[in-house]
């Protein structure tokens, strides 16, 4: 059975202040770490930093608020966890692992050494926030277009890179002007709300949902080709017709048109865009409250 080292690692002002009086400068730690705002770069350089005085074949870093896991190296018997934390600020949690036990010593330096992470680690905390501030749509809580234009070039990326399928759902719903105009803006923007959160509700957890702009959803799916994207659009369309909107002491039946893409050949972004755009079109013009696909 594995053995476990654990350990929890609350650091506060007064660790810090002591750190400071330890001789980390030849370590060349702390100036390496504030080079970069990305976790998974910090996480790296410090690994790679304390190889030689902590010798470890692996690590784990999970920060639960940003939903990012990150592994790198192999997985062993022998591990050391601590969780991370500032003035009551969650910053994570690392785990280093390794074929023989940590010793007390090993511990104690290596304690020591984390206070080195923890100020990068909160500056990452603080970029993300400003990012994740920035690319959120107030209302529906979803992504904003801003947040969808950086996504889809970066999937687009990938996709090229290693040859994977990349899809689009565009949505927008059915007489939307009509709510508006019928029971004011407030309720305009409580249907808005609601829509955001059923079709979160009714994709993976791989997917992205984006308020693309006034009534209209996009969702970018990485790895889905156009067929089992066409299957969670129809999913979506369904989950908005079965639900009823209470707002005050009137309800409220919503529907919606989407139109699927899938990227192929050498086409651009754009290209995958206008696609999925148009079927979504087509499917108002059609009659509404359908799905359709645009190889």
């Amino acid at each position: 059975m594995d053995s476990i080292v654990t350990n929890l690692s609350v650091v506060r002002n007064q660790a810090l202040d002591s750190a400071k009086a330890a001789n980390l400068q030849h370590y060349d730690i702390s100036s390496a770490l504030q080079t970069t705002l990305d976790f998974k770069e910090i996480i790296s350089i410090f690994s790679e930093k304390i190889q030689d005085i902590i010798p470890h074949t692996g690590f784990s870093y999970r920060i639960e608020q940003y939903n990012l896991l990150f592994k790198k190296g192999i997985k062993t018997r022998y591990a050391c966890n601590y969780s991370l934390s500032i003035e009551q600020q969650n910053l994570g949690e690392l785990t280093l692992m390794r074929q023989k036990p940590f010793t007390e010593e090993d511990l104690s330096l290596l304690e020591t050494l984390l206070c080195c992470l923890i100020y990068p680690l909160k500056n990452a905390c603080l970029y993300q926030q400003a990012i994740n501030m920035a690319h959120t749509d107030p209302l529906t809580q979803v992504q904003n277009r801003a947040a969808f234009n950086d996504a889809i070039q970066r999937e687009f990326n990938l996709s090229k890179r290693n040859q994977q399928a990349l899809s689009l759902i565009f949505v927008d719903i059915d007489h939307f002007k009509q709510i508006n105009d019928s029971y004011g803006h407030a309720c305009g923007d409580f249907a808005l709300s609601s829509i955001a959160h059923w079709i979160t509700d009714s994709i993976r957890g791989s997917d992205i949902v984006f308020r693309y702009g006034g009534e209209e959803f996009v969702i970018l799916l990485s790895d889905t080709g156009l067929q089992e994207a066409s299957l969670i659009a129809e999913r979506i369309r369904r989950t908005i017709e079965q639900h009823t909107l209470a707002y005050e002491m009137k309800t409220i039946n919503l529907t919606a048109s989407l139109g699927v893409s899938s990227l192929t050949g050498n086409e651009s972004t754009d290209d995958l865009i206008n696609r999925a755009d148009q079927a979504m079109y087509q499917a108002k013009k059609t009659g509404r409250n359908r799905v359709v696909s645009k190889p």
